[in-house]
C-alpha cells in the first residue's frame, strides 16, 4: 500500500514512489502550483518544458485526491454534450470545445508514451442506455457528432447486440467510442509527477498553503513552515479548495463518490461482464460507472454523498449499485472500497480564470477529470506564457456559481441531486 494514501485498490497496487521533502524556509519561482493532482502536475510539467522555474505544493501526497481515486475513464469531448453546449455557447465555440476535448485525450496517451509512464492504459468506452428515451438520444449523437464535426469513433450498439457486449442488466442500447481510453489513475499521477520532477519542478507534499497575497510585482505564498515568493499563482485544488480563495470557491461543489473492487475474476466471468475490456458507464444523472483492472477485479463506481463524512461501510453502500448491474455477482468477494472528493459545477462544465493581477485556475471538472484536467495545464502553461487565446476558450464558457455562494449551495444542491436521483428510479 502506497504510504499516505487512502486504502484503494489503487493504493495497493501503485509504483512504490517515495514521499517529497515538505517546504521548510523560503522559496521562488517562475510560478506557484497549489495542489498536487492532474491539473497541477500537468502544468508543472508543460511550464517546465516551456523553461519556466516551477514550486508545487501539495497538503498530502501526490495524487491524494481524486486524481488517485477516480474511475480512471479517459472519456472524449467535454463532461456536457455537444447539443448541450452548442444551446449554451454556440455551434463555433461548441466546436473549439469539442476539438479540445479530443486534444485532451490526445495528450493524456501522449504523456504516456513520452514519459513511459506504466498505467494499464486501455482503449474503448461503452456507454449504456437505462432507459428507453436515452437510446434514442444516443442514436442521435452518433448521427450528430458524424455529421457536424466529422467525428465517426461512435458506434451504436442496438439492445439485441448490446448482450454480446456485457452482461449487465436493465440497458436499452449502448454507445460504443473507440477514441476513449481508461487507466490506472493513480499512477498515472505519480508518472506525470515522475515526469515533473525530471524536468526541474519543486514538488513539496505535506505543505498545505494557508494564505497568498497578490503583489504589484507577483504573488507571496505561505505553508505551515515555509513561503513561496513567484511571478504567477496557478491554484489547481479543485474538490479540495476550502477556503483558500472564496471568490471561486461558490463556482464549485465538493461532492464525494465511492468505488468498490472485486476479488480478481476468472477470465470466463470477466469477458462476460465486459467482452472488450473496455470501460463502462450508464446513462443515470447520478452515474455509475465501471471497468475491469489488470488483474481482472470489477472497479465499480456508484453512489455520491453531499456532506463530509462517508458511509461507514463503503463496500456495503457500492455494492448495491454493482448488483442492480450485475446481479450474478452476489457472491463475489469485495476487496476494496473507496471513496473521494471531486468538483462539479451548475452546468457540469470545467471552470477556468483568472485571479487578481498575477493568478490562473482550472477547477470543478465534474467527473471528467482525467483528459480535461490534463488538458488544462497545457492551457494553463499556455497562458502563463502569454498565449492565453485556448485557455481563453474554455474559460469563456459561462460558469454560474451555486445559489446563496458557500452558504446555501449545499442544501440546494442536495435538493437538486435528490430530484434527479428520483427521476433515475423512474421508467422513461
Amino acid at each position: 500500500m502506497l504510504t499516505g494514501h487512502t486504502g484503494s485498490y489503487y493504493a495497493a497496487t501503485a509504483a512504490d514512489t517515495p514521499p517529497c521533502e515538505s517546504l521548510h524556509g523560503a522559496a521562488e519561482a517562475d510560478v506557484c502550483i497549489v495542489g498536487g493532482g492532474y491539473t497541477g502536475l500537468s502544468t508543472a510539467l508543460h511550464l517546465r518544458q516551456r523553461g519556466y522555474s516551477v514550486c508545487l505544493l501539495e497538503a498530502r501526497r501526490l495524487g491524494w485526491g481524486a486524481s488517485g481515486r477516480n474511475g480512471g475513464h479517459v472519456g472524449t469531448g467535454q463532461r456536457a454534450d455537444q447539443h448541450t453546449l452548442e444551446k449554451m455557447v454556440g455551434l463555433e465555440h461548441a466546436k473549439q470545445l469539442w476539438q479540445l476535448g479530443l486534444e485532451a485525450v490526445t495528450t493524456v496517451e501522449e504523456l504516456i508514451e513520452r514519459h513511459h509512464i506504466d498505467c494499464d492504459l486501455k482503449q474503448g468506452n461503452l456507454h449504456v442506455a437505462s432507459k428507453p428515451g436515452h437510446a434514442t438520444e444516443l442514436a442521435e449523437e452518433v448521427e450528430h457528432l458524424a455529421s457536424i464535426y466529422d467525428f465517426h469513433a461512435l458506434r451504436y450498439i442496438p439492445p439485441e447486440e448490446l448482450a454480446q457486449h456485457t452482461s449487465g442488466q436493465g440497458f436499452h442500447g449502448g454507445l460504443l467510442d473507440t477514441h476513449a481510453r481508461h487507466l490506472h489513475p493513480l499512477n498515472y499521477a505519480l508518472g506525470l509527477a515522475r515526469a515533473a520532477a525530471e524536468a526541474g519542478a519543486q514538488l513539496y507534499e505535506y505543505s498545505p498553503v494557508t494564505t497568498y497575497h497578490d503583489g504589484s510585482d507577483g504573488v507571496e505564498v505561505h505553508t505551515p513552515d515555509g513561503r513561496v515568493k513567484a511571478r504567477y499563482l496557478v491554484l489547481a485544488c479543485n474538490g479540495y479548495l476550502g477556503k483558500l480563495e472564496p471568490g471561486i470557491a461558490g463556482r464549485m461543489m465538493p461532492i464525494n463518490n465511492f468505488m468498490l473492487a472485486t476479488e480478481p475474476l476468472d477470465e470466463a466471468l470477466a469477458r462476460r461482464l465486459i467482452r472488450d475490456d473496455c470501460s463502462m458507464s450508464d446513462s443515470l444523472f447520478v452515474i455509475n460507472y465501471w471497468k475491469l483492472s489488470a488483474d481482472n477485479r470489477l472497479l465499480f463506481g456508484g453512489g455520491e454523498t453531499y456532506t463530509h463524512r462517508f458511509p461507514t461501510d463503503i463496500k456495503s453502500f457500492v455494492r448495491k449499485y454493482m448488483l442492480r448491474i450485475y446481479p450474478e455477482l452476489a457472491d463475489t468477494r469485495i476487496d476494496y472500497g473507496w471513496g473521494g472528493t471531486l468538483g462539479i459545477t451548475m452546468n457540469r462544465m470545467p471552470d477556468f480564470g483568472r485571479i487578481g493581477k498575477h493568478g490562473f485556475y482550472a477547477q470543478g471538472f465534474s467527473g471528467h477529470g482525467v483528459p480535461t484536467a490534463t488538458l488544462a495545464g497545457k492551457l494553463l502553461a499556455e497562458a502563463v506564457a502569454g498565449t492565453a487565446e485556448r485557455f481563453d476558450v474554455m474559460a469563456s464558457v459561462p460558469t454560474p456559481g451555486f445559489p446563496g455562494g458557500t452558504l446555501l449551495r449545499w442544501p440546494g444542491l442536495v435538493a437538486g441531486m435528490l430530484f434527479y436521483s428520483l427521476r433515475d428510479r423512474l421508467g422513461g
